[in-house]
C-alpha cells in the first residue's frame, strides 16, 4: 500500500468540495437542533424569560460540539497514524527481508511500539491544544466543560473503533482501545480523587451525552456518505476515511466559528456581533451593569 493509495488520489477537488458541503450542511443540522434543545431545556429555568442568558447558553453549547469535534479528530489521528504504521510494518514484514530505512522502521516498531504508541498520544494532546487555542479558540466554554468534552471524545473513539472493529478491520483496533481505556479509567479514578470527584465526572460525562451521541450520529452518517460513493476507499482501512470526515468536519467548525455565524443569530442586541466573553466571564454580570447603566 503506497502513500497516494492512503491519500486516495481518486477523490477530486470537485468530490471533496461537494463532501465539504454536505460536512458544512450537516453541522448546521447539528447547530440548529443543539439549539433547539437549549432554549427547550430553559423553558424550565427559573430564568425562562431571560432572553440573553439563553441565548448565551445555546452558545456555549454549540461551542461545547465543536470542542467535541475538535478533541474527536485529535484523538482519531492517533488511531489513524498507529493503524497506518501497522499496516505499513505488516506489509513490510510479509514482503521478506526489508532493506534501509523500511528494515530500521521494522526494527523500531516491533521493539519500541508501546513507546511509539505513547509519543501519539501525546502529539494528539498537543495537537488538541493548538487547535484549541490559535486556530479554533472556543472562550466560552470554561476549563471544567473542556476536560470533560475531552474525556467524551475518548468515548467517542472507543465506540467508534469498536465498530470499526466489528464491521470493518476485525482486530486492528484493539490495541489502541485498550490505552484510550486505560486513559479514561485515569481520568476517573485518580490518587487523590474522591468519591465526591467520581460521582462528579460521571454527572458530568451524562449531562454532556447528548452532544455525543450527536456527534457519533453526525460523523456515522457523512462516513457512510463518503464510502457509499466511493471518496473514501474500504482497502485503505475504514478508520482512514473515518479520519477524512473528522478533518472534514474540523474545516467546517473552523468556518462557522471565524464567520460568527451563531453570534450574529443569536446575540441580539447585547455587544459586537462576533465578540466573545472572556473564558470565565459571568453572564449575570454584565445582565446587571446594564440595568445599573
Amino acid at each position: 500500500m503506497s502513500i497516494e493509495a492512503y491519500l486516495n488520489p481518486d477523490f477530486s477537488t470537485p468530490e471533496k468540495i461537494l463532501f465539504f458541503g454536505v460536512s458544512l450542511l450537516g453541522l448546521i443540522l447539528c447547530d440548529l437542533l443543539i439549539s433547539g434543545g437549549a432554549r427547550f431545556a430553559f423553558l424550565f429555568s427559573g430564568d425562562r424569560k431571560n432572553k440573553e442568558k439563553r441565548n448565551a447558553k445555546t452558545l456555549e453549547a454549540i461551542q461545547m460540539f465543536y470542542e467535541m469535534i475538535i478533541s474527536a479528530t485529535s484523538v482519531m489521528s492517533f488511531a489513524c497514524a498507529y493503524v497506518v504504521l501497522n499496516h505499513v510494518y505488516s506489509l513490510t514484514v510479509s514482503e521478506g527481508a526489508p532493506a534501509g530505512y523500511l528494515k530500521d522502521f521494522a526494527y523500531v516498531w516491533e521493539n519500541w511500539k508501546d513507546f511509539i504508541l505513547l509519543l501519539l498520544i501525546l502529539l494528539s494532546c498537543i495537537l488538541n491544544t493548538i487547535l484549541d487555542v490559535l486556530i479554533i479558540p472556543l472562550k466560552r466554554i470554561g476549563k471544567e466543560n473542556k476536560a470533560t468534552i475531552r474525556m467524551l471524545a475518548m468515548f467517542y473513539a472507543i465506540i467508534v473503533l469498536l465498530c470499526l472493529n466489528v464491521y470493518g478491520d476485525e482486530s486492528e483496533y484493539s490495541p489502541v482501545m485498550m490505552y484510550y481505556l486505560g486513559l479514561m479509567v485515569g481520568r476517573f479514578v485518580y490518587f487523590d480523587a474522591s468519591l465526591g470527584d467520581f460521582i462528579n465526572a460521571l454527572k458530568n460525562v451524562f449531562l454532556n451525552s447528548p452532544l455525543l451521541l450527536l456527534g457519533l450520529s453526525l460523523s456515522g452518517l457523512l462516513s457512510f456518505f463518503g464510502f457509499n460513493t466511493g471518496f473514501f476507499l474500504e482497502r485503505n482501512y475504514y478508520i482512514v476515511g473515518v479520519f477524512y470526515t473528522h478533518v472534514f468536519l474540523l474545516a467546517a467548525v473552523f468556518i462557522m466559528h471565524h464567520s460568527h455565524i451563531p453570534d450574529l443569530i443569536l446575540r441580539t442586541g447585547k455587544g459586537k456581533a462576533g465578540q466573545e466573553p472572556e473564558e470565565d466571564e459571568e453572564y449575570e454580570e454584565d445582565e446587571e451593569w446594564e440595568e445599573e447603566g
